[in-house]
C-alpha cells in the first residue's frame, strides 16, 4: 500500500494538473461504479466509452412517460417522436457549435453509415481526385471503391516515422495537384484510432481553400477533445455517439455542412427520403437537407438518449476529461518505455509519439522478449484478461497506420493477398513473422471518462510482470481469432 501511495504522490507532483479533475472521482463512484464492483479495469475507450448509470435511467424515464410511434406520420404518438428526434437534432449542433444555417446533422446506424452516406453520393468523376491519409480507419479507406467506380484519381498521403505524423510537404503537394473544377475529397482523421496522434485541423481550411471538399473522421477525437465547426469548418464530419458516451449505440451522425450536401447524388431512395415517388412514372423527388438522406424510418426510441448523452457531457466537461486522460496518458507512456527486461533490453514499443505533444489517450504497443522477440499480443490479451484488464487487440480497422508503423512492404502484403479467400488472421500473422519478424497487430490501451490512476496502474503492473518472458513461458494462444470479427458460441 505504501509502494501505491508513493507512485501516487510521484503522480500528482509530475502533473499537477491531474488534482483539479477530482469531480471526476466522485462521478466514477456514482456513476461507473460497477467498474470497482467488480475490479475490473476498463481501458478500451477507443473502442467504445462507457455509459453512465444516469444515462440508461434518464432513458428508460423517458420511454416510461411517452407513447412514441414511427416518425412518417402526423399522429400524436408520431409527433412526439419527430420533436425529440428534431430535439435531439438541435442538441448535436448546439454541441458541436455548428451555426444551423450552415450545417445539418443526418443520424446514421454509426459513423461508417455516415462515412458510405458521403463516398456513395459524392460526384466522383474521371477529373476528380480522392485524397485521403495513410492513418484512416477502413470505413474512409471503403471509399475509394466509390472513387474509382466513379474513374477517380485515388492517392494516399504519407505519414513521419516513427511518429506517425501526416508529412505534411507530401500531403501539400498533393492538395496542390487539385483541378478545381472537378469535385475533390481529402478525408483525415481527427485522431488516430491508431496511434492516439491528433492531426492538425488547420488541414481542412488548407484543403478547402486549394479546392477540395473535406470529410473529417471525429470518431476517436470527440469523446474527449473539443470540436468547435464554428472555428474548424470542413464539409463533413462522422461521430459515433457510442464512442462518445457509451449509451445508445445503433446511432451515429454525419455533420454536413448544406453547400456540401446539395452536391450530393443518392445512387437510390428509400422510405421517407421522398418527397414524391410514382411507380407508374417512375420518378422521384428526393427530400431536402438530412431527410433525403435518413434512410428508412429513424432509431426513434434510441435518439433521445443521444441527448441525454450529451447533457451529461456538458456536465461532466469536455476540458476536465481531456485534462486527465492527458496526466493519465502521460504517465503510462513513461512507465511503459522504461520498461526493461533483466538483461536491460526494452520490454514495449510504443508506435507514435512518446509524449502527449499532439497527442489523445490511445497507446498501442507490443511487448517484446529479452531477445528481441516478439511476444503474441493475443496470448498478452488472453492474460490480461485473466487479471480483469480489458484492453483491444488486433490492426483496428487502420491498416494503413499498423503497416507504416511495423514497416510492413507492398509486397508483404500482396504475400497475404496471394492466399486468397483462405487467408485468415491467424495465417496472415504466419506470414508476416516468416517474412522478417514483423507484426501484423498490437496492443492498444486506451483512456476515457471514467479513467483513474489506479486503472493505470493495474497495466502498469500487469506489464511489469511480463519482465524476462517468453513465448514458451507465457504458453500459446488459447482462443484463435480468425478475423476481425469475434463469434462464439455457447458450447
Amino acid at each position: 500500500m505504501r509502494y501505491v501511495m508513493n507512485r501516487n504522490a510521484v503522480f500528482l507532483e509530475r502533473h499537477p494538473a491531474y488534482a483539479g479533475t477530482a469531480a471526476l472521482d466522485a462521478l466514477r463512484a456514482a456513476e461507473y461504479g460497477r467498474l470497482d464492483a467488480q475490479q475490473h479495469v476498463y481501458l478500451d475507450y477507443t473502442g467504445g466509452s462507457l455509459y453512465a448509470a444516469s444515462q440508461v435511467q434518464d432513458h428508460a424515464a423517458l420511454l416510461g412517460q411517452h407513447v412514441f410511434g414511427n416518425p412518417h406520420s402526423a399522429s400524436l404518438c408520431s409527433t412526439t417522436a419527430t420533436r425529440l428526434v428534431e430535439q435531439a437534432r438541435r442538441a448535436v449542433l448546439s454541441y458541436f457549435n455548428a451555426p444551423r444555417e450552415e450545417y445539418t446533422a443526418v443520424f446514421t446506424l454509426n459513423a461508417s453509415a455516415a462515412l458510405k452516406l458521403v463516398g456513395e453520393a459524392y460526384p466522383f468523376g474521371p477529373d476528380s481526385r480522392y485524397l485521403l491519409t495513410v492513418d484512416n480507419h477502413n470505413s474512409v479507406n471503403g471509399i475509394r471503391e466509390f472513387a474509382r467506380a466513379g474513374g477517380a484519381a485515388i492517392e494516399y498521403a504519407a505519414l513521419t516515422v516513427p511518429e506517425l505524423r501526416i508529412d505534411r510537404a507530401h500531403l501539400e503537394e498533393r492538395l496542390a495537384a487539385a483541378d478545381r473544377r472537378a469535385a475533390n475529397l481529402f478525408a483525415f482523421p481527427a485522431q488516430s484510432n491508431f496511434s492516439g496522434v491528433k492531426h492538425p485541423l488547420d488541414l481542412v481550411a488548407r484543403a478547402r481553400a486549394l479546392g477540395w471538399d473535406v470529410l473529417l473522421d471525429a470518431a476517436a477525437f470527440v469523446p474527449t477533445n473539443r470540436l468547435d465547426l464554428g472555428d474548424v469548418q470542413p464539409d463533413f464530419v462522422c461521430v459515433s455517439f457510442y464512442k462518445m458516451f457509451g449509451y445508445p449505440t445503433g446511432v451515429g451522425c454525419l455533420i454536413a455542412r448544406h453547400a456540401a450536401l446539395a452536391k450530393l447524388r443518392r445512387p437510390w431512395f428509400a422510405g421517407g427520403t421522398v418527397n414524391f415517388a410514382t411507380v407508374q412514372g417512375q420518378k422521384h423527388i428526393l427530400s431536402p437537407h438530412e431527410a433525403g438522406f435518413e434512410d428508412g424510418t429513424l432509431n426513434y426510441l434510441s435518439i433521445p438518449a443521444v441527448e441525454i448523452g450529451l447533457r451529461h457531457l456538458e456536465r461532466v466537461g469536455i476540458d476536465t476529461i481531456q485534462t486527465r486522460v492527458q496526466a493519465l496518458t502521460a504517465w503510462l507512456l513513461q512507465e511503459l518505455f522504461e520498461l526493461q527486461h533483466t538483461n536491460g533490453r526494452h520490454m514495449v514499443r510504443i508506435y507514435g509519439p512518446v509524449t502527449t505533444a499532439m497527442r489523445g489517450g490511445t497507446v498501442t504497443l507490443n511487448f517484446y522478449d529479452p531477445d528481441g522477440h516478439l511476444l503474441d499480443y493475443r496470448r498478452v490479451e488472453e492474460l490480461a484478461g485473466e487479471e480483469r484488464i480489458s484492453v483491444r487487440t488486433g490492426c483496428f480497422c487502420n491498416p494503413g497506420a499498423g503497416e507504416t508503423a511495423e514497416g510492413l512492404t507492398e509486397a508483404d502484403m500482396e504475400a497475404g493477398a496471394a492466399a486468397g479467400a483462405d487467408i485468415t488472421l491467424p495465417r496472415f500473422l504466419q506470414i508476416i513473422q516468416h517474412r522478417g519478424g514483423k507484426s501484423a497487430g498490437a496492443i492498444r490501451v486506451s483512456l476515457g471518462i471514467a479513467s483513474n490512476f489506479a486503472d493505470v496502474e493495474r497495466f502498469v503492473r500487469f506489464a511489469a510482470s511480463l519482465r524476462d518472458q517468453t513465448r514458451l513461458t507465457m504458453g500459446d494462444v488459447v482462443f484463435d481469432v480468425e478475423s476481425c470479427r469475434v463469434i462464439r458460441d455457447g458450447s
